[in-house]
């Protein structure tokens, strides 16, 4: 198109049409479907078993509320209790070694320190299992290295019983504290402390008063975060202590295999609904903590 402005010919372009944008939420389709598919069609058959009873006469099929009712009672709820307390004792515990580990890498001034002990967490938070269960029985079971050199049978050490589960899952769960709570004392500014200071107050103060109150949100939100970790664990604790110590994985994995009960699958899928719930309880206390906890320290 050709326009004249003041006695000179100017050739302008027809401005292209605009190319309409893909909405931005075709971007996360692909993750939608696999999480249907990976989490949604097992929650479904999760859901539809733990409300479902067979009759063992007629083969008969309804649903019903007895299996959780079921999953809440005797065994079950002495496995349910006890998974609650190792998670709940761990957690704590791993929380209480984990921030002040996580204070001196922060503080210190060596970075490879600092890098090597952030890199020894991510590994050893990861670090589970069978293999974990096998080594700590070689160095600290009734036969371990150190059990025979120390003497620790006759002191009554007993590494298949809660506390020796307890020590085994801090292996894990304070290198995992290590790296929750590292960016939060990181985002402490250098400037409160030093305002503390300016105004008279000691290292104990300024913790008591400033520090902690910030990292609040993020102290409970590991705390919850190390709780679910161990609340999960199964392996470890099957392949180490057996049936010996209580927790619902491991009346779960006994209901499905039928080495108590024959036909208590749906029981099982009842007791997995129930630690669906205490973990969704969890998750709910967990998200607005990290989310205030960045409002702090943003």
């Amino acid at each position: 198109m050709t326009t004249t402005l003041t006695g000179v010919d100017v050739v302008t372009a027809a401005s292209p049409k605009r190319r309409r944008r893909a909405p931005g939420w075709l971007a996360v389709v692909p993750l939608l479907a696999f999480t249907a598919i990976a989490f949604g069609i097992p929650a479904l058959a999760m859901l539809d078993g733990a409300f479902t009873v067979k009759d063992p006469a007629t083969g008969a099929t309804s649903y019903t509320a007895e299996n959780l009712t079921t999953s809440l009672q005797g065994a079950y709820l002495t496995a349910l209790l006890g998974s609650v307390k190792l998670s709940a004792v761990s957690a704590v515990i791993a929380a209480a070694l984990g921030l002040p580990l996580a204070q001196a890498v922060v503080t210190s001034r060596s970075r490879a320190l600092r890098e090597a002990v952030l890199t020894a967490s991510g590994v050893l938070a990861n670090f589970g299992g069978v293999p974990l269960a096998f080594a700590f029985v070689a160095t600290l079971g009734n036969a371990g290295v150190l059990t025979r050199h120390l003497g620790l049978t006759d002191k009554g050490w007993d590494l298949y019983s809660f506390w020796g589960l307890v020590l085994v899952y801090l292996y894990f769960l304070i290198p995992l504290m290590v790296l929750t709570i590292t960016p939060a004392l990181e985002g402490l500014r250098s400037q409160w402390r030093e305002a503390a200071q300016n105004n008279g107050a000691t290292a104990v103060q300024y913790w008591r008063h400033v520090a902690l109150p910030v990292l609040l949100p993020s102290l409970l939100g590991g705390l919850v975060l190390l709780f679910g970790s161990a609340f999960a664990a199964y392996a470890t604790a099957a392949a180490m202590v057996g049936s010996s110590v209580p927790l619902v994985t491991l009346q779960i994995a006994d209901a499905i295999s039928g080495n108590v009960l024959v036909g208590q699958e749906n029981v099982a899928l009842a007791l997995s609904l129930d630690m669906v719930l205490v973990a969704g309880l969890v998750m709910a206390v967990y998200l607005p903590l990290q989310r205030r906890s960045a409002r702090w320290l943003a």
